[in-house]
């Protein structure tokens, strides 16, 4: 029995493909030789692909995802590889991204230090969950400028964030 907790289990890496699904992210369960960002995951042409004998922390997969679901659905298509290299203009959508991925493990009821484990992050993984699970919600006006959620109001039940109005972007 293996004690990381980040290991990719097929249960869910199921869990995560059929969400996605759901939201309309396509992934596909593939052999990938090329290079990767990633172990395990590649986007190609606006497609997830997933090499879980490559996989190393299924969390990986909502966030590589996130860089699909914040991009305008005429774009979707044109995402391959390492997206900030191939196009820099997305650089941005990084903070996005990642508050797309913690609302996203919410949704799920999955532990935040599933997708935000030791290994990524430039080492910023604790601080990253420290700020989401205090409400600094860093990325959010980009979530809302996008069209993806609303911003949060005191005592209000109108489904502001970390509640998504949709999970991708028009």
């Amino acid at each position: 029995m293996n004690d990381n907790p980040y290991v990719a289990t097929n249960q869910l890496v199921l869990l995560l493909r059929s969400f996605l699904t759901q939201i309309g992210i396509e992934t596909r369960e593939q052999v990938i030789t090329e290079t990767m960002f990633l172990p395990g995951l590649l986007i190609q042409n606006g497609i997830l692909l997933i090499d879980s004998a490559q996989l190393l922390y299924p969390g990986d997969i909502l966030h590589e995802a996130g860089h699909i679901a914040v991009s305008l659905s005429e774009d979707r298509h044109q995402l391959t590889g390492n997206i900030t290299e191939q196009r820099p203009d997305k650089a941005g959508d990084e903070l996005a991204v990642l508050l797309w991925t913690y609302a996203a493990c919410l949704h799920l009821n999955l532990d935040p230090h599933l997708v935000f484990h030791p290994a990524g992050y430039r080492g910023q993984s604790d601080w990253l969950i420290e700020q989401f699970t205090t409400e600094s919600y860093i990325g959010l006006p980009l979530l809302v400028w996008m069209g993806l959620t609303l911003y949060p109001t005191a005592n209000d039940q109108s489904g502001g964030f970390p509640k998504m109005t949709k999970w991708v972007r028009d």
